[in-house]
């Protein structure tokens, strides 16, 4: 079991050094084959010994081997968490076929997180690839809130309550800004990824994480009230949660209510 850990450890830190690279060229429409990986600063194409995740960052000091231009700390930051949560996800699903659905998904949520964190834009290309995605493996997802459920029907009511949800909250609060265009869709492919019910779980822990974020912001003078803050990595964060816990998470708030 170990080497198992150990080998998804290294398969997401590997993914987590692509990903990097999607980030820096997909906001600006550039090819992730060509050119291969440089410098930006100097342009000078980057080596083996300069790719290699986490490490090289450590080696070089955050700064290009060969002009001396500082890394964003952002580069090893994804590289580490993809590296943890890829054994996560291995000990949480084993070696079953669920797992690399939700390597695939947890891929996607990365991209999505740090792209609408660095640049407030969700890149619908990313969506569609995971709505396909998402429903390709309906028929397939043991993994759903309710196994008594055909799990296609679930994961689509679960895709539209999202898009329902979200699409009635984005023309709420359009008079003011709250939401962008983009976290309708985006929403839409979480519920796909969760399915129902557990769509409600992840948009709940999304609000809440959200709010918490926002309030410390304001009151730390980081962000003022007017200032937009990315709603799209709360929304991948609760879906996550919600994928691989929300049950438990439903379950311990119901018995909160026993009599309700």
């Amino acid at each position: 079991m170990i080497v198992w850990f150990v080998l998804f450890a290294l398969l997401g830190l590997a993914v987590g050094s692509f990903l990097n690279l999607c980030i820096d060229r997909l906001p600006n429409d550039k090819s992730i084959i060509r050119p291969p990986s440089h410098c930006d600063a100097c342009g000078r194409q980057l080596g083996v010994l300069d790719l290699i995740p986490v490490f090289s960052y450590l080696w070089l000091r955050g700064r290009c081997r060969y002009c001396q231009a500082h890394i964003s700390l952002r580069v090893p930051l994804v590289e580490l968490a993809t590296g943890s949560l890829f054994p996560l996800l291995y000990w949480h699903y084993d070696l079953e076929l669920e797992l690399l659905f939700a390597l695939a998904c947890t891929t996607l949520f990365i991209l999505i997180f740090v792209i609408d964190l660095e640049h407030e834009l969700i890149l619908l290309d990313i969506i569609f690839i995971g709505i396909v995605l998402a429903l390709a493996f309906s028929p397939f997802r043991d993994d759903l809130a309710d196994p008594g459920w055909d799990s296609t029907k679930e994961v689509l009511i679960g895709g539209g309550v999202g898009l329902g949800i979200m699409l009635s909250l984005y023309l709420v609060f359009l008079p003011i800004g709250g939401f962008g265009k983009g976290d309708v869709p985006l929403v839409a492919f979480l519920g796909l990824v969760t399915g129902f019910p557990l769509i409600l779980t992840g948009l709940m822990i999304s609000v809440v994480g959200g709010g918490i974020v926002a309030l410390l912001l304001l009151a730390t003078g980081l962000k003022k009230r007017r200032d937009p803050i990315p709603y799209g990595p709360f929304l991948t964060s609760g879906a996550f949660i919600a994928l691989l816990w929300g049950q438990s998470i439903t379950d311990w708030y119901l018995d909160l209510f026993p009599n309700v």
